[in-house]
């Protein structure tokens, strides 16, 4: 079994077939998009391969290290992940293949009107070990 991030996208990669904001959603196109987020997540769980998921709040800021001292925090003007990622699943699943049919799946998400989505999911494989370093 192999791990992989299925990673929701707010922007930033190809425009979904049906690309209404979900601000712009009504209260029941956007309960019937979390139901189907829901019911995927329980389908996964009877099958062993759902590990976790999590949407993420629009708010956020970026901290770095500056040595000694308060930390650098900034809005912007970078394009920060609370404008890019919407939220994530996390899988584990035998094969790479499934790990693609369970992203086109969770893609077809309905949205605006109750059509599906069909956003662009992202699909990282966990990192199993680290790279091998030659000289």
């Amino acid at each position: 079994m192999a791990k992989y991030l299925l990673l929701k996208h707010y922007r930033g990669g190809p425009a979904p077939v049906n690309d209404t904001r979900m601000d712009q959603w009504t209260p029941e196109e956007l309960a019937a998009h979390v139901q189907y987020m829901e019911d995927f997540a329980a389908r996964l769980e009877t099958t062993g391969e759902f590990i976790d998921t999590q949407a993420l709040s629009p708010q956020g800021t970026f901290v770095r290290s500056d040595g000694e001292g308060r930390p650098p925090v900034t809005d912007g003007p970078f394009a920060e992940t609370k404008d890019l990622i919407a939220g994530w699943m996390v899988i584990d699943v035998e094969t790479y293949e499934r790990a693609l049919e369970l992203a086109a799946e969770l893609s077809a998400a309905p949205g605006a009107g109750g059509k599906p989505t069909q956003e662009w999911l992202e699909v990282r494989p966990f990192l199993t070990e680290m790279p091998t370093v030659t000289e």
